[in-house]
């Protein structure tokens, strides 16, 4: 996985690109399921899905969970489907949560018949301005790390 973190307006950007070596059908199927949300994120963060037994990814469609960002301390997130293009990339803004923006671009590259290229671009800013800036040093830039490596590690145990 190569993941990579940059600054602009202090808004944030988090790029991971992993390479797998599955059809860009079968990734876009598990990832296009809210339901695998859970599998996929760190069990400390106590992930749960609050808006009932959500359908695959569509346009204009509204998830709301808790979640841990802070050990102990659950809070809840709504995110919108804003555009999806099948089995190319799907969208999700934040709504409501901890985060002042957050934009999440899910993009599948096919590599060839067998393999493919999961893309994830996560444009964010933190709220509560200097203060913000300073936990993204500290905390936030760690802990999104922390996310997208197990993601990827949980990712390669469902398909290799």
């Amino acid at each position: 996985m190569a993941l990579s973190f940059k600054s602009h307006s202090n808004i944030y950007t988090l790029e991971s690109v992993v390479e797998m070596p599955i059809p860009v059908s079968k990734a876009w199927v598990f990832f296009s399921s809210p339901e695998n949300l859970a599998k996929i994120t760190p069990p400390e963060m106590d992930f749960l899905i609050t808006s009932g037994k959500p359908k695959p990814v569509h346009t204009g469609q509204i998830i709301s969970y808790k979640v841990s960002i802070i050990k102990g301390i659950r809070i809840n997130w709504v995110s919108e489907i804003t555009c999806v293009d099948f089995e190319k990339y799907f969208v999700d803004e934040q709504r409501f949560g901890p985060y002042k923006m957050w934009h999440h671009e899910h993009i599948f590259e096919k590599i060839d018949d067998n393999n493919c290229k999961i893309i994830d671009k996560v444009s964010y800013k933190l709220p509560f301005g200097l203060i913000g800036r300073w936990s993204h040093n500290l905390l936030i830039k760690k802990q999104l790390q922390t996310i997208f490596d197990y993601r990827t590690k949980i990712i390669n145990t469902q398909f290799l």
